[in-house]
């Protein structure tokens, strides 16, 4: 494999958005490190896949460790994993909270940071966030506070980053969902969950995908936060 080929990190890549991410930037070539707290190692010689918790520092420091040993560059880092856990405010324990925390806004910054220096190293380079619709429209039907909390610190975190780097070719974007259909709902709460869109159903994980897929090739786009959520973010 060329050494001129890019590199993207994907967190949260074992099942669902994540797997489609991978899948997705090798067909576009890359070479990928994926990243979960259960992955197993990967038949593809351009996928390296590192177990761990996004949470903890010797995680993020593994990963990009990796990437830079087996493939000499990052160019992307995908900050895809992420916990969302629906309670009413005051039912939230201390094990919530620091759970939600460390993986949504610790894992973001201990790795970001670290992928970020790798790319100032080269001059460029390309960070996404996925966020959640409910940040900018919340809804009294799905309590989620520690959601809008974290989640919206990432979308924050996204602009700001997008104008410190602005010069130096380092983009920031970000893809806010709304509720899409993943392994973690089952095919029973489709039907109720599809109704909270304006359009009436949920998204589909290539939804997503395609929302990365552009802001990865679209040069002049940074500081965006690009709402993939079947018309949420716009009201009721």
């Amino acid at each position: 494999m060329s050494s001129e080929q890019k590199v993207a990190i994907i967190t949260g890549a074992s099942q669902g958005i994540g797997a489609a991410l991978v899948k997705a930037y090798r067909d576009r070539d890359y070479r990928v490190v994926a990243v979960a707290r259960s992955i197993g190692p990967s038949q593809d010689p351009g996928v390296v896949a590192v177990a761990g918790d996004v949470a903890d520092r010797e995680t993020a420091d593994r990963v990009i460790a990796e990437a830079v040993r087996r493939f000499g560059r990052i160019d992307s880092l995908v900050n895809n994993a992420g916990i969302f856990i629906a309670k009413p405010f005051t039912d939230y324990t201390e094990a919530d909270y620091a759970a939600v925390l460390g993986v949504n806004l610790t894992g973001f910054f201990r790795i970001t940071q670290r992928a970020i220096a790798e790319m100032e190293k080269r001059g460029g380079g390309h960070v996404v966030q996925i966020t959640t619709s409910l940040v900018d429209h919340a809804n009294s039907a799905v309590p989620s506070v520690l959601a809008s909390l974290t989640k919206g610190g990432l979308s924050a975190a996204t602009r700001s980053l997008a104008i410190e780097y602005a010069r130096r070719g380092i983009r920031v974007n970000a893809v806010s969902p709304g509720i899409i259909k993943s392994p973690m709902h089952p095919v029973e709460t489709h039907a109720a969950l599809g109704a909270l869109h304006p359009v009436g159903h949920m998204g589909e994980m290539s939804d997503i995908v395609d929302a990365v897929m552009y802001l990865e090739q679209a040069p002049f786009v940074t500081g965006e936060i690009l709402h993939v959520d079947g018309g949420q973010s716009a009201g009721h």
